[in-house]
């Protein structure tokens, strides 16, 4: 017996206490980044909005096997922030820009009840370009009176992982959604309620294609509306995608058992905990990556040594743990030997790097950020 098909549906019920500690964890870091993010200068939190946007666009689509080029993405959400002045504009596609809008639609107006009309909108905004000749889907309306299942597994033994319910009752089902929504019990959690609206609306399942994405998106919503913030500074999508196999086993499992959706929302709260450590972490880039440059604000650099340093500021050193030699300055530039030595010279003369320990043709150099944080 499905989830959906239990008499009570969709009255659910969750143990308070098992989940208290999880929630008051993701309060804590929820506040942690509000006020890291307002400590920070307009210019760094547009780099962490950005950031969060560009990760939160690709990885939805990836979850789904569909996987946007990541440029396309970047100029997209360049162009919509309003940052092509900034020298960040490119080439976008339809689907880039389709996409990004629906996640800014989604987060911007936090306040705009959603509707049926919404929905239909957003995921006819999925496919720009109509569903194509060999995809048999509807799109900007409802799904079809087929049973709508999802299958793994080879074509002649597939494997039924869940089915929706049917199609009659669906327009009934999601109006009934919608007024929850819209106007949810004054005692609910908030952060519960985004957690319940994943479930609920993915379970409904009510288009052909893009449930997923659609998905997320009014959760990403139901998340604004409980911080009361339009800006976005974590992905929630990339903890989910880090996590992909989980999601599905524990969407499968939730939807085929009882009303009791404890485990869901403790897996949600986890996931969710996961995505605001991690945009901590971006955050605390982006402040290191500005302090660095303000230190050297009047540094003289070519724009090699620029680049280099950008490079290292933006992967924090994860890219470079054992640091950088001449050999992989010399592969970033595109530039010899005796010029990677020379610049690499010069930033240690500067300030902007440190040498690590070792020598010859092993020398290694890393950011100063310790230093330039007691600075």
């Amino acid at each position: 017996m499905y989830i959906w098909e239990r008499p009570d549906w969709p009255h659910f019920e969750w143990e308070e206490t098992t989940l208290r500690p999880k929630l008051d964890a993701v309060r804590l870091l929820q506040g942690r980044l509000v006020g890291r993010t307002e400590a920070a200068s307009d210019h760094a939190d547009l780099d962490v909005e950005m950031d969060a946007l560009i990760q939160n666009a690709i990885r939805t689509s990836e979850i789904e096997g569909e996987f946007l080029d990541a440029g396309s993405v970047r100029s997209s959400v360049a162009r919509q922030l309003g940052l092509e002045q900034a020298g960040v504009s490119g080439r976008t596609t339809p689907e880039s820009e389709s996409l990004v809008a629906i996640l800014l639609e989604a987060t911007h107006e936090p306040d705009q009840p959603i509707t049926l009309n919404q929905l239909c909108q957003w995921q006819s905004m999925l496919f720009p370009e109509g569903p194509g000749p060999f995809l048999k889907i509807r799109v900007g309306e409802l799904r079809g009176d087929q049973p709508m299942q999802v299958v793994s597994g080879r074509l002649d033994r597939p494997k039924v992982h869940f089915e929706a319910p049917p199609r009659i009752g669906l327009e009934a089902a999601l109006d009934t959604f919608i007024e929850w929504f819209n106007d949810p019990p004054s005692d609910l959690d908030a952060v519960l309620r985004a957690g319940i609206a994943h479930l609920w609306l993915i379970t409904l399942h009510p288009f052909d294609d893009g449930n997923g994405r659609i998905t997320r998106a009014v959760t990403d919503r139901a998340l604004a509306q409980a911080e009361r913030k339009s800006v976005r500074f974590y992905a929630l999508s990339a903890a989910i995608m880090a996590r992909r196999n989980s999601y599905y086993d524990i969407l499968e499992r939730t939807q085929s058992s009882d009303l009791d959706i404890t485990r869901w929302l403790s897996w949600f709260l986890d996931t969710l905990e996961e995505a605001l450590q991690q945009a901590l972490l971006r955050v605390d880039r982006v402040l290191v990556k500005a302090r660095f440059w303000q230190h050297h604000s009047t540094t003289v650099l070519n724009e090699r040594q620029i680049k280099v340093l950008n490079r290292l500021l933006d992967t924090a050193g994860e890219e470079f743990e054992q640091g950088i030699n001449a050999r992989k300055y010399q592969s970033l530039t595109k530039t010899s030997k005796a010029t990677a030595t020379r610049d690499l010279a010069d930033l240690l003369d500067k300030g902007c790097l440190d040498r690590l320990p070792g020598g010859g043709r092993s020398t290694r150099y890393t950011l100063p950020l310790e230093r330039n944080r007691k600075e």
